[in-house]
């Protein structure tokens, strides 16, 4: 009964929550600067990255790409748009030095060196966006209270089975379980697919400089900034992410590096989370009453939970994008609860993430540090966008 009460109460929330709303453009539209930090590039990079040359924005915008190696393939990408938008105030950076284990805010930091506006954006590499996006989001800062405005993100590519998994935790839950716990405290962290700041808000945290080591630098620059006063704003527009193709064993990776993080950020939530797997413990009362009770009435209502739980998943995942390709077989929502109760047990048996083939544990305090037998150089990991903020009991 509990799980399905925390199941309804994450569908009534995000069912209250003005998804896709419109903001009207701001009459003097600030002027803002663009972050990309770059590494490698797939057959969908350069449309993820032309969408922010075209924004239909009256402000003025200066947009920095930065990358860490010069012989990048990304950079020839680049390249090649600043030719096709030559009139745009943007241009190529190769942040060569390495400032932290976090190589994502190590080009950040560098970027934000030459950044030459009052509002920072920071986007991921792999995120689209509406022609109208930063009309829609700026408007946000007009409240002197908030500090640091976050949007939602869709995956928006599952090419198979296994992204499916990925796309129903994401489209699905994670973004309703944002909302939900926005109904028991203010937002205290931050989404790392699109962050926008106040530069002068960033500088009270120590810039992007205090951020160089750890791995879910959106949460910590989320609060950080709550903890000197701000507020955290969830804009209604939601953005597109797409990824790489992943296989299963990609995806579990890529799952359990979310968990472990999430479970050194927020330790007491996380564990408590496994009581809202709205499959499994209905599954549990299924499997106990044919072994052992054989009570009708209660095989009906167990059965009938997993049920509605199916579709609440597919009702809020076709709530969060209008395009119903994106809405995940049914099949796979109890099939993905079943997998995520494996990977919260897995979660507490290491603090080791993998991080594009390198290892890296994550200690205390959420920071990174090197695993490394040969004693070589630490790592660089990118960023992992903070996830599946947990609504315990």
């Amino acid at each position: 009964m509990l799980s399905f009460a925390l199941v309804i109460w994450q569908w009534l929330a995000a069912v209250r929550f003005p998804l896709h709303q419109r903001q009207s453009p701001a009459i003097h539209p600030p002027a803002i600067t663009l972050l990309k930090p770059l590494k490698g590039c797939n057959a969908t990079t350069k449309d993820s990255l032309r969408c922010w040359l075209t924004q239909a924005y009256s402000g003025k915008t200066q947009i920095l790409f930065g990358v860490a190696d010069a012989a990048d393939p990304v950079c020839e990408v680049v390249r090649g748009l600043l030719q096709e938008f030559p009139g745009q105030d943007a241009q190529l950076i190769i942040c060569s030095e390495s400032l932290g284990r976090n190589g994502k805010v190590s080009s950040l930091i560098q970027m934000e060196r030459q950044a030459k506006y009052g509002l920072i954006l920071a986007s991921d590499a792999d995120v689209r966006v509406a022609p109208d996006f930063l009309e829609q989001i700026v408007p946000h800062l007009d409240d002197p209270k908030v500090g640091l405005v976050n949007c939602f993100y869709r995956l928006a590519n599952p090419l198979n089975r296994a992204m499916h998994w990925e796309t129903i935790a994401v489209n699905a839950d994670f973004w309703s379980q944002v909302v939900q716990s926005t109904t028991l405290k203010a937002p205290d962290f931050a989404m790392g697919a699109v962050m926008l700041t106040r530069r002068s808000a960033l500088a009270e945290i120590g810039g992007f400089t205090a951020l160089a080591d750890c791995l879910a630098d959106d949460y910590q620059l989320g609060r950080r900034l709550t903890e000197k006063g701000h507020r955290i704003a969830l804009g209604s527009v939601v953005v597109e992410c797409w990824d790489q193709p992943m296989n299963w064993q990609e995806v579990w990776i890529h799952q359990l590096r979310w968990a472990r993080t999430i479970r050194v950020c927020q330790p007491l939530p996380y564990f408590l989370s496994i009581l809202a797997n709205g499959t499994l413990w209905p599954l549990l009362w299924l499997i106990a009453n044919c072994l052992f009770i054989h009570n009708p009435v209660m095989f009906l209502v167990a059965a009938g939970f997993i049920l509605g739980r199916i579709l609440i998943a597919w009702d809020l995942q076709r709530r969060f994008t209008p395009d119903r390709d994106l809405v995940s077989p049914h099949w796979l929502v109890p099939v993905k609860d079943l997998l995520n109760f494996l990977i919260w047990c897995h979660s507490f048996m290491s603090n080791t993430v993998e991080w594009r083939g390198q290892q890296m544990r994550l200690s205390g305090d959420g920071t990174l540090i090197s695993v490394n037998a040969q004693g070589s150089k630490p790592g660089l990991a990118r960023n992992e966008r903070f996830a599946r903020p947990t609504v315990s009991a």
